[in-house]
C-alpha cells in the first residue's frame, strides 16, 4: 500500500505556531494536499495528546502517528516517532524529571543529552532521529562531527533532511550510509502552503502508526519530496541579522561576523554538507522538487498572497478536479492541468522540467523562486 506520510509538525503549544492549528483542521490539510498518514507533532504535551483521541480513527482514512520533538543538549532537536499516544505519554513521563516545560510547551527543552534521550525512546519503543539535521542553529551537524558524538552507542533509526537539504546533501557523508532520509513539512499551520510542503512516499503494510514506522526505519521510502533547499531559511552561509551571504572561506576571513552589521555568520546547510560530504554517494530514492500549488497560483495570478479569494478559488477547482494537490502536481497530465487554467498548466511544466530560477535564502531568510512562464 503505498501513502503519502508528513511525520513532523507543530500544535498551537508551541511558539510561532498558528492558532488555527488543531486536529480538525490538520486532517482537513491533509485530505486538500495529498497525506495519508500524518504526524501529531507535539505528543509530550498532555493536552494535545487527548486531543487526538477523538481523531485516531477518522472519516478520511488518515493514519494517525503520535510524534514529538524535543530539544536536548546543545541546543540539538531530536524527532521522536511512536506506535501509540501511550506510547507517547510513557516517553514523555521518562523526560519529565530533566524538563521544566515537558507539560506546558508543544516543544520542550530537556536537559539530557542526545545518548539518554534516544535511550529512553529506545526503551519505551519509540524510535528517534534528528530533525532537520544540517540547520546551523538546532541541526545535529550545526553542533557535532558526527551522529556518533551525539548519540554515542543509541544509534538514530532516521535522520531528518530538513527545509533547506534534499537526500543529495545527505548521500556522501559517509556515517548516512545506511541511515534512511525523511522529508517532513515541520508545518507551523495547517494549510496546505504548509502541511506535506515536503513528504515522503512509502510502502506500508497495513494503516497503522506502527507499519508507518516500521517502512520508515526500514528504508521503505519509495520517493522523497519538497522545496528545492535553495528555498530554506539556511542554505546559503549568510549573517544571522542582514542576511547577507558569504562563501565559508569569506566567513573565516571575517572571523565568522558579518563586516557590514558585526551579526554573526552561520555556515549554510550546503557549504556544512559539502564539508562532511567525503565518501561515495549512496544510493537514495528519487527525490522529486516541488512547490506548493498555491505558490505556483499565486505567480500566475500576480497577487500579493497565496491566500487571496481569487488563488483560492482556482485552488479549490483544482482539488475538485484532481482530488488532492499532490495529485495535481504530480500526476496529472499537462492538458488535463490546462482545463482548468494554461497558465498553472505552463507553470507546472516549468516546475517539472526544472526551467526554475531560485534566489536562495540563508542566515533565517526564506529563498525565493520565480518560474519561466510567469516572468513572461
Amino acid at each position: 500500500m503505498i501513502v503519502n506520510t508528513d511525520l513532523h509538525l507543530h500544535s498551537n503549544f508551541s511558539m510561532a505556531v498558528s492558532k488555527w492549528m488543531s486536529p480538525s483542521a490538520i486532517l482537513q490539510g491533509c485530505i486538500r494536499k495529498g497525506i495519508g498518514a500524518v504526524g501529531t507533532g507535539d505528543a509530550s504535551h498532555p493536552v494535545w495528546r487527548k486531543a487526538w483521541d477523538e481523531y485516531l480513527e477518522n472519516d478520511a482514512g488518515i493514519t494517525i502517528v503520535p510524534t514529538m520533538e524535543v530539544q536536548g543538549e546543545g541546543r540539538v532537536h531530536h524527532l521522536i516517532l511512536t506506535a501509540s499516544l501511550e506510547i507517547a505519554e510513557a516517553i514523555s513521563d521518562r523526560l519529565a524529571p530533566s524538563s521544566r516545560t515537558i507539560h506546558s510547551a508543544g516543544r520542550p527543552h530537556v536537559a539530557l543529552s542526545g545518548e539518554d534521550i534516544a535511550r529512553i525512546v529506545h526503551e519505551e519503543g519509540g524510535v528517534i532521529g534528528p530533525a532537520h539535521a544540517f540547520t546551523p542553529w538546532t541541526g545535529i551537524y550545526g553542533k557535532f562531527c558526527s551522529l556518533k558524538d551525539c548519540y554515542n552507542d543509541e544509534s538514530p533509526d532516521f535522520l531528518e533532511l530538513g527545509l533547506s537539504a534534499d537526500s543529495s546533501y545527505g548521500a556522501g557523508i559517509p556515517e548516512l550510509k545506511d541511515i534512511p532520509f525523511v522529508s517532513n513539512s515541520d508545518a507551523h499551520s495547517p494549510t496546505p502552503l504548509k502541511i506535506g510542503r515536503e513528504f515522503n512516499r512509502i510502502d506500508i503494510k497495513s494503516e497503522s502508526p506502527a507499519a508507518v514506522i516500521e517502512s520508515v526505519c526500514r528504508g521503505k521510502i519509495l520517493l522523497n519530496a519538497g522545496l528545492f533547499p535553495e528555498e530554506g531559511k539556511y542554505n546559503r552561509t549568510a549573517c544571522a541579522t542582514c542576511y547577507h551571504q558569504f562563501s565559508v572561506l569569506e566567513a573565516e576571513m571575517n572571523g565568522w561576523r558579518c563586516p557590514y552589521d558585526s551579526g554573526t555568520i552561520k555556515v549554510g546547510v550546503r557549504d556544512r554538507a559539502e564539508q562532511m560530504s567525503t565518501g561515495p554517494l549512496s544510493r537514495r530514492p528519487p527525490y522529486l522538487h516541488t512547490i506548493p500549488l498555491g505558490e505556483i497560483i499565486q505567480k500566475v495570478l500576480g497577487t500579493s498572497l497565496p491566500n487571496t479569494r481569487k488563488c483560492q478559488a482556482l485552488y479549490d477547482d483544482y482539488i475538485a478536479c484532481f482530488g488532492c494537490e499532490i495529485a495535481a502536481l504530480t500526476d496529472a497530465a499537462p492538458e488535463e492541468i490546462a482545463e482548468v487554467h494554461p497558465g498553472v498548466a505552463e507553470a507546472v511544466q516549468d516546475l517539472r522540467s526544472g526551467r526554475i530560477t531560485l534566489h536562495p535564502g540563508g542566515g533565517g531568510k526564506y529563498g525565493t523562486f520565480s518560474l519561466q512562464s510567469a516572468e513572461n
